[in-house]
């Protein structure tokens, strides 16, 4: 079924220590993503981009880098979302960083009752100021969904927490903090690891997620960190990481995603244009939105 597509690109690279992620959202644009979602028969307008708080850059509270700035910048990117999904358009956002994820799921999920998430990721993105080994906050987004975290970071669009523990489904985890794992224990969140994958195949890995999914929540949101895939097929990335997803099982993820039709808002992630080979990361990115929205071979 055809979909009403807003495109919002954030050029978001405060949240991490490595530059030129802030030109993702160029890098995948110039790879088709316009071009191949219209093709497949979607109705899409670009939106452009968020602009971005630079001028209060290397503001820092309690260990936490650029705080004012992505805090600022979030809460524009909650504004833009939240008035996409009220008209009744499905907002895809492009990154940029993963910190952009914490405007993006405060956009969405004050639009649904119960919430869920896929967090198609390497890493957990569960610290917070006391346990972040960094102070970047491209690590702490879906804790500050969850509601742990800076109050001025958890508390953008005036309520938290965005979503319930219960309802985040983390797929492709290889690089856990300690402080990851027993928070993850603590509060029961799902997460299918590579060794889960492995074991389990992608199949039945996302049968399952989706069957879960699908008897609790009313909506669901797909956060999609391309260091999720393994670094041969998606190299340009600030936190590359072995032993990840592979391209064909990224595939075939995002093609259950679209037969389930259960997604409700989606982003794509930490594409580095200047840590890539020849733009490869971001037609993977274009590629894996094609399977995402509907794309068949025949």
């Amino acid at each position: 079924m055809a979909k009403n597509i807003a495109i919002i690109g954030v050029p978001m690279d405060m949240g991490q220590a490595r530059r030129g992620v802030d030109m993702g959202p160029s890098a995948v644009r110039y790879a088709g993503m316009l071009e191949r979602l219209r093709d497949i028969g979607h109705d899409v307008d670009d939106s452009g981009d968020i602009q971005i708080a630079y001028n209060e850059r290397d503001q820092q509270r309690q260990g936490l880098k650029n705080l004012k700035a992505i805090t600022n910048s979030n809460i524009q990117l909650y504004e833009t979302v939240k008035h996409i999904v009220g008209q009744g358009r499905f907002p895809l956002v492009v990154g940029g960083d993963h910190s952009i994820a914490i405007g993006t799921l405060a956009g969405t999920a004050h639009a649904y009752d119960n919430m869920g998430v896929i967090w198609y990721d390497a890493h957990g993105d569960l610290n917070t100021g006391e346990t972040s080994p960094s102070g970047n906050i491209h690590g702490m987004p879906l804790a500050v969904s969850l509601g742990i975290g800076d109050e001025a970071l958890t508390g953008i669009g005036q309520y938290t927490p965005k979503v319930k523990p219960e309802n985040v489904v983390i797929i492709g985890a290889r690089s856990l903090d300690a402080e990851e794992r027993l928070l993850i224990k603590e509060k029961g969140i799902n997460v299918y690891t590579m060794h889960e994958i492995d074991r389990l195949g992608m199949t039945q890995v996302m049968n399952e997620a989706i069957r879960y999914l699908k008897e609790r929540t009313d909506g669901v949101h797909l956060s999609l960190d391309l260091d999720g895939l393994d670094p041969s097929d998606a190299p340009g990335v600030g936190t590359p990481v072995n032993g990840g997803i592979s391209f064909r099982e990224s595939h075939l993820a995002m093609e259950m995603l679209a037969d389930a039709d259960i997604l409700t808002s989606a982003e794509f992630v930490e594409v580095n244009p200047i840590l890539d080979e020849r733009n490869k990361t971001a037609v993977v990115a274009v590629d894996l939105m094609g399977s995402l929205f509907g794309e068949k071979l025949l």
